[in-house]
């Protein structure tokens, strides 16, 4: 305790010097806190926007089926099990059927897949309930994307091209019912959702589907030779690897911070245990030995991060705590990168990572004040006294 009382003594009689290491070191604190919770409240949000939109508890996918190859669409639906027709009637389990097709905007053509969904389902936010009231029509919705792209609007009617189960070509008229607006563009660039009993009908597949999405994890455990399983984990497996790179590239921002900040008080306590060779040789001659004194000088260069710490808290806290209040905006053109972001991010700041960070600088901070006063043992009293450099 008096180590440390003496060291916060001596800290503070530096001034300036001591205060431009400190407000360095709080930067620090702020800067990766503030970068870490932005990464950790996209990773939440995009999380949470795709199982509300995309992904529900989980998928069951037809074992041919290939997201990323669309030209196996056309093997990879199956009749749907009769063991989880119940779940489909009440909702809790929404098939999806999809195929390649064309439509023609203003006289355009243009390649999109065409996705059936069922009109009860309550897994997802797709509107589905426009469904019904269609009429002679085929009812259709699209994501805010598709519409602004192909200057669609609710109620056009949109000409459709597609191939069915036998190969044959047939065309038809749909109506735009809805138009909704997602953060995910995974289920709405390059898209148009009808009823599944429609699509069913116009690809002579009925009673089929191309994938589930469940509403309970426990639907997942249907375990019939034509379908995976698909966990929330698989499903959001690209944006944890995203993440990940990111906060990779953002720790070379950290490196420097934290670097900057040691360099300054390796270069302090190299200076300060220089001026100070007669304080120290008199230290020891009074009794201290010259560990303890090595143990003062450490302690003095660990401070930094403690008073880094507090100050970080005076400014950094109304800063963070507002950024979690009103979010991040995030520029225009992220709505074309084909990433489930928001327009805004809400950062997430858990008391694990304001912990570690403090932590880690604490530690840093205390390795390299020790580094330089490692000098002191080897001093001889006599020659320090009288100020001479050894």
């Amino acid at each position: 305790m008096l180590t440390l009382k003496l060291a916060l003594r001596n800290l503070l009689g530096a001034g300036l010097r001591t205060w431009l290491n400190v407000f360095v070191l709080s930067l620090s604190y702020v800067v990766i806190i503030y970068i870490h919770g932005m990464l950790d409240g996209w990773d939440v949000q995009a999380k949470s926007d795709m199982m509300h939109w995309q992904t529900g508890q989980g998928q069951l996918w037809q074992k041919n089926y290939d997201p990323l190859d669309p030209f196996t669409l056309q093997e990879s639906f199956a009749t749907i099990p009769g063991e989880l027709i119940p779940s489909v009637e009440s909702g809790d389990l929404a098939p999806v059927l999809i195929t390649m097709a064309s439509f023609y905007p203003e006289g355009r053509i243009q390649s999109i897949l065409l996705k059936g969904i069922s009109e009860n389902q309550q897994v997802v936010e797709i509107p589905t309930a426009a469904f019904s009231g269609g009429g002679a029509d085929i009812p259709a919705v699209i994501g805010k994307r598709m519409a602004e792209a192909n200057k669609i609007t609710v109620g056009d009617l949109v000409t459709v091209r597609w191939r069915d189960a036998n190969g044959t070509f047939d065309a038809a008229d749909v109506r735009i019912a809805a138009i909704f607006n997602s953060n995910v563009p995974t289920i709405d660039a390059g898209q148009i959702w009808i009823p599944l009993r429609r699509l069913q009908t116009m690809l002579s597949a009925p009673g089929k589907a191309t994938y589930f999405i469940s509403k309970k994890s426990e639907l997942l455990n249907y375990s019939g030779s034509d379908w995976v399983s698909k966990d929330l984990k698989s499903l959001t497996a690209e944006i944890d690897q995203i993440i990940k790179t990111k906060s990779f590239g953002s720790s070379i921002m950290y490196v420097v911070l934290l670097l900057l900040a040691m360099l300054a008080i390796f270069d302090t306590q190299v200076l300060t245990i220089f001026r100070r060779q007669r304080e120290i040789g008199t230290q020891i001659a009074l009794g201290m030995t010259r560990w303890q004194v090595v143990r003062l000088f450490t302690a003095e260069g660990a401070m930094n991060a403690v008073l880094a710490a507090l100050l970080a808290a005076v400014y950094g806290i109304p800063f963070l705590a507002s950024q979690a209040a009103s979010g991040i905006a995030m520029p225009a053109t992220t709505d074309t990168m084909g990433l489930a972001i928001a327009d805004k991010i809400f950062p997430v700041y858990s008391l694990g990572l304001i912990g570690v960070t403090i932590v880690v600088v604490l530690v840093t901070s205390t390795i390299v004040s020790y580094i330089p006063s490692r000098r002191i043992a080897k001093m001889n009293p006599t020659e320090a006294i009288k100020g001479k450099i050894q």
